[in-house]
């Protein structure tokens, strides 16, 4: 099977000679990581097993968010602390997409961008939200960062799950029908104004066309029903990185081959690309080291788990309790308890022989 691996060791170093000084670090970091993941360059442990005397070697993972082999059940346990946070009503999908001629910034400026859109949409939806007229309360909000579309192409925009609701502190308020919750395009030009107000403080303001500020800008909004689908759909972006091994097809000297579904078509086709075009493409959707694409406002907060323990209180007599947060060490904990290596020839549990240290006499290819 073509694995990422394959396509950054055979034309890694031609992308870094060609691009080698405009390449981002986080870029280089994923570019490596991704190569080294589960090779005796990270090290690994060595098990044997006693009934059959077979031998395994267990390599360790490189744990970057963008390899495809390393996200596997972080998607499933976010998931189920998510569906723990669902209210018994409603619930809407909100899409914030940024413009096309911004997307040439988002692209040198990620974190200032990503960040503004994440703060300018949340604030412009709690904004309309305490209006007396559409709502008037605080909402809750769950906001995932999306970059990439169906070919790898750049295609920055932000989905956040909605409850069909707000909070005034004392009582819930629905909206004014299942299938309202606020209007978009007042919704739109309140997101514009507030991203645009937050850009005026950078140097980078003067560069963008004053042709953005008056055109509309995309926003959507799709009721969902109880939520659960919605998060599901929220969850594979969460832990999914742009391209999985499994759409590969192919790898040449030349070019890379990957299947993709259209939109609104359940066939899947094929794309190639340049092997350099496809690297490009890949690393564009690598976020900047630290940055968070989950965030959570209102009274899904983390500072306010009180207010959403009243909320469920309110709108269910006898609401289930709310678990605590799983802290990343205790996730790490319970994955590892739930794996235990056996053999593949006979099933029965290996034994650790040997622990290996890292070779690092395998080169990267940056």
């Amino acid at each position: 099977m073509v694995t990422l691996a394959d396509i950054f060791a055979r034309h890694g170093a031609a992308y870094q000679q060609q691009f080698g000084p405009q390449l981002l670090p986080s870029h280089r970091q994923a570019m490596r990581a991704i190569y080294q993941c589960r090779t005796a360059a990270l090290g690994g442990h060595v098990y044997t097993c006693d009934s059959c005397d077979h031998t395994q070697y267990h390599y360790h993972s490189c744990r970057n968010r963008h390899c495809p082999q390393c996200q596997g059940d972080k998607a499933q346990q976010w998931l189920a602390r998510q569906q723990e946070m669902l209210l018994p009503v409603p619930h809407y999908l909100l899409t914030f997409t940024l413009p096309a001629p911004l997307r040439v910034l988002a692209r040198s400026q990620q974190k200032l961008v990503y960040n503004l859109l994440f703060r300018a949409s949340a604030a412009a939806t709690q904004q309309l939200a305490q209006n007396p007229r559409w709502l008037g309360g605080t909402l809750g909000m769950v906001g995932v960062l999306h970059t990439w579309g169906r070919t790898l192409s750049y295609h920055p925009h932000v989905h956040y799950l909605v409850p069909a609701g707000a909070w005034d502190g004392q009582v819930w308020r629905y909206g004014r029908s299942r299938r309202f919750l606020l209007p978009v395009k007042a919704l739109s030009s309140l997101f514009r104004a507030k991203f645009r107000d937050g850009l005026k403080k950078h140097d980078c303001f003067a560069t963008i066309p004053a042709a953005v500020w008056s055109q509309a800008w995309v926003v959507h909004c799709q009721p969902v029903g109880r939520g659960q689908r919605a998060l599901r759909y929220l969850a594979a972006y969460v832990f999914r990185v742009a391209l999985a091994n499994w759409r590969l097809v192919a790898v040449t000297q030349e070019s890379v081959t990957f299947r993709y579904r259209p939109s609104g078509s359940r066939e899947w086709r094929l794309c190639t690309l340049s092997a350099l075009e496809f690297i490009r493409r890949f690393l564009q959707h690598v976020l900047p080291k630290g940055f968070v694409k989950v965030r959570y406002y209102g009274f899904f907060s983390p500072g306010q788990r009180r207010v959403l323990h009243q909320i469920v209180a309110w709108l269910a007599p006898s609401p289930p309790a709310l678990s605590p947060p799983v802290t990343r060490q205790e996730a790490q904990n319970s994955s590892s308890l739930d794996w235990y290596p056996r053999c593949p020839h006979c099933g029965q549990p290996l034994r650790l022989v040997q622990k290996l240290k890292p070779n690092n006499l395998r080169a990267p290819p940056l």
